[in-house]
C-alpha cells in the first residue's frame, strides 16, 4: 500500500519543523504532501527548501487561506491524484510518535477511518480532545478511560480527525472531500459523519498517540457538570462553531438536536461563561449557515 501523509499549515513554522523531523523517521510513510495555507511567517521560503532536500516532500501554497477544511479538501484530493491508497492527515500543531503509523497500520484490512488519541504533550495520560464513549453519554478525559473501554485495543465508532487519522482511497472516492466552505471547525466531524452514513468502518486505537499542544478550554463543563461545552476565546472560532455545527446536526441528527445545541449555547453565555454578545454572534453564524451562506467568518479574518 502506498501511503501518504498530509499536513496543512499556516503560520507555525516551529510547530511544522518538528513535524516533518518526525514524519522523516517514521516507518512505513511513501511521501508528505504540506499544504501551506497562505502563511506569512517564512513558511513558504523554508517548505521549498525542505522540499529541495527531500525527494519524499511536495508542496502546494494556496494563494488565500482557506482554513483547515480548504486544506484538507485540497491536500486529500491531491494524494488521491497521487495514488495513495491511505491518506494520513494531520494539523501542523501534531506530533504523532514514531510507532503511531505502524500502529494505525496493522488495522488497515479491517478499518476505513481510525486514528489514534490525541494527549496533551505536557500531560500525556489526559486526551486533548475528550471522547465521548460510545453507548452512553460518558465523556472520557483520560486515556486509560479510552483504553478500558476499547475492545481487543481498538474503540469502534469513535474517531477524532484530523489529528493524525488514516483514511483508505476507496473511502474517499465514495464519500467525497471534506467540506471546504466550513473553513474551520466542524468540517472533520462532518466528514467523520458522511463516513459512518457511507458504511465506513470508524475506530481510534487508545496505543496509537498523538501528542499536541493544549487547547485550553474545549469541552468546559456546564449544566452542574451534566455535559460540556466547546467554548473558544477567538470569534472567528466561536463563529465557526455555531455555524458549521447548527449545519451538520440539522443534516445528520435533526431538529431536535440543532434545538438542545441552542439551549446549550445560551445557557454557557448567560450562565457558565457570562457573555451575551456572544449568543448573537452564534445566532448569527447559524442563521448563516441554515441559508447556505459560509462566508461571514472572512470578517474576523484579520483579527482571528
Amino acid at each position: 500500500m502506498r501511503v501518504s501523509a498530509v499536513v496543512v499549515t499556516f503560520n507555525r513554522l516551529g510547530l511544522l519543523t518538528r513535524l516533518l523531523d518526525r514524519l522523516a523517521e517514521t516507518p512505513g510513510l511513501d511521501e508528505v504532501l504540506v499544504v501551506d495555507n497562505a502563511s506569512t511567517d517564512g513558511t513558504r521560503d523554508w517548505l521549498a527548501a525542505r522540499a529541495a532536500a527531500h525527494a519524499d516532500v511536495h508542496v502546494r501554497t494556496l494563494t488565500t487561506n482557506t482554513g483547515g477544511a480548504g486544506g484538507f479538501h485540497e491536500g486529500l484530493g491531491w494524494a488521491v491524484e497521487r495514488g495513495a491508497d491511505l491518506v494520513w492527515l494531520m494539523d501542523d500543531d501534531g506530533l504523532p510518535d514514531v510507532d503511531c503509523l505502524p500502529t494505525l497500520l496493522r488495522h488497515a484490512d479491517d478499518l476505513d477511518f481510525w486514528g489514534p488519541v490525541v494527549v496533551d504533550e505536557e500531560h500525556p495520560d489526559e486526551l486533548v480532545f475528550p471522547i465521548r464513549l460510545p453507548g452512553g453519554v460518558r465523556v472520557a478525559h483520560r486515556v486509560d478511560e479510552v483504553t478500558a473501554a476499547a475492545t481487543d485495543g481498538v474503540l469502534p465508532g469513535v474517531v477524532i480527525p484530523f489529528n493524525g487519522v488514516l483514511v483508505t482511497r476507496a473511502l474517499v472516492e465514495e464519500i467525497g472531500l471534506p467540506r471546504e466552505e466550513f473553513f474551520i471547525w466542524g468540517d472533520d466531524h462532518e466528514y467523520r459523519l458522511r463516513a459512518e452514513r457511507a458504511g465506513g468502518r470508524v475506530a481510534t486505537l487508545p496505543t496509537a498517540r498523538v501528542r499536541h499542544p493544549s487547547v485550553g478550554e474545549l469541552g468546559t463543563p456546564m449544566m452542574f457538570g451534566r455535559t460540556t461545552y466547546n467554548h473558544s476565546p477567538s470569534d472567528l472560532k466561536a463563529y465557526c462553531m455555531a455555524r458549521n455545527n447548527t449545519v451538520n446536526l440539522r443534516d445528520y441528527k435533526g431538529w431536535p438536536h440543532v434545538a438542545a445545541f441552542w439551549v446549550k449555547t445560551v445557557w454557557f453565555y448567560l450562565f457558565t461563561r457570562p457573555r451575551p454578545a456572544r449568543i448573537a454572534l452564534s445566532a448569527r453564524a447559524a442563521l448563516a449557515g441554515l441559508r447556505g451562506d459560509f462566508t461571514g467568518h472572512r470578517r474576523f479574518l484579520a483579527g482571528g
